[in-house]
């Protein structure tokens, strides 16, 4: 028998998720952040599951020519670009669009072949500073591209630092006004922070990415006050409940130990399964349905949890780590994380079950 532990993706989350963008901007087509194996929820399935998306954007050339493969015809972008002049070709084959966000990049745009024809994003760096040109180099920069005869449409683009916090979007809009100021094209700003929050960042492409897998990307709110459904849940089961006395501890480093008597429960998940290490006591979990916290070091294989508020647990009781249940955001707030890296981090070993097709 396997182990039991596994994550299920519902796929009737991710299609109502993607619903929820739409509705927020009804004007804008979205391209789909599909990175990081769509964030670990597979890149095949997220894929097949946002099949009418206008677009998807991810990372590398490998996964996005497997998509076209696969009979996917709206714009596929990668975010970073390319990294070699030798991969031009491939791109023009397959009708991949590249972000462009240096001049290295300009100059080996100009090695394509003359019947190859890219589309380009081009990143303007608003204070993010990462990629992407400043405002003063914008227009040679659209000028270069509008003078190849390798690039068909040209779209303006920047990442949003901190839509997502206090400081809002006004200081990389103004940024962004001035490097596009006469320029007249299409542009693409809006991560999922602005596509919930700002709708003058929308314009004519966005780009939702956690939103889609149903995680807040604010860190005062979690997904169900905003109308998102979590696509991932993982959930095991208690493998063996063991009675504490008082000053008894658990775990690697005896990290914690009991102050009164009580039962703790014993989940077969730990941090090779994706599971944060680093979480401390009190991490919240899940068990039958009612709020408990785990107690001890993580180890490789395993956790362990309070059952004190769950005193009718017993061997078998259904343990939700994160998603239906008990939010990803709570989880990654105890640890000191962020939902997304939970996502990215489940290993290859948990079995995935698809519900929800």
């Amino acid at each position: 028998m396997p182990r039991p532990i596994s994550a299920t993706i519902d796929l009737a989350a991710l299609r109502h998720n993607l619903a929820v963008v739409r509705r927020h901007a009804p004007h804008s087509r979205a391209f789909a952040v599909i990175k990081a194996n769509a964030y670990g929820h597979g890149l095949d399935r997220a894929a097949r599951t946002m099949r009418d998306a206008d677009g998807f954007a991810l990372l590398e050339i490998g996964p996005a020519v497997q998509l076209r493969e696969a009979g996917y015809r709206q714009r596929i972008v990668l975010l970073e670009g390319f990294f070699d002049v030798r991969e031009l070709p491939m791109l023009a084959r397959h009708r991949i669009a590249t972000v462009v966000h240096s001049r290295e990049q300009l100059q080996m745009l100009r090695e394509l072949a003359p019947a190859a024809v890219l589309d380009v994003l081009l990143k303007i760096n608003t204070g993010m500073n990462r990629l992407g040109f400043n405002a003063a180099e914008v227009p040679a920069a659209v000028q270069a591209l509008r003078s190849n005869p390798g690039v068909a449409r040209i779209t303006l683009m920047t990442h949003l630092a901190t839509a997502d916090e206090a400081r809002g979007v006004a200081w990389q809009m103004t940024e962004f006004g001035r490097a596009a100021h006469g320029l007249k094209l299409p542009s693409s700003l809006a991560n999922s922070a602005a596509i919930l929050r700002y709708p003058e960042t929308h314009f004519e492409w966005v780009r939702p990415g956690i939103m889609l897998y149903g995680c807040s990307p604010f860190a005062d709110v979690v997904g169900s006050e905003i109308d998102l459904e979590p696509v991932m849940t993982l959930a095991g089961e208690l493998i063996a409940i063991q009675n504490l006395k008082r000053g008894d501890t658990v775990g690697y480093g005896s990290m914690f130990a009991a102050e009164r008597d009580m039962k703790i429960g014993v989940v077969a998940c730990g941090y090779a399964d994706g599971y944060p290490r680093h979480a401390p006591n009190g991490t919240p979990v899940a068990v039958d349905g009612r709020l408990a916290g785990t107690v001890g070091r993580v180890s490789m294989d395993m956790l362990c949890v309070d059952l004190s508020g769950v005193p009718d647990a017993r061997v078998g009781s259904r343990v939700v780590l994160w998603g239906k249940g008990n939010p990803i955001e709570n989880v990654a707030a105890a640890a000191g994380t962020v939902g997304y890296e939970l996502m990215c981090a489940l290993a290859p070993r948990v079995p995935v079950v698809e519900v929800g097709g």
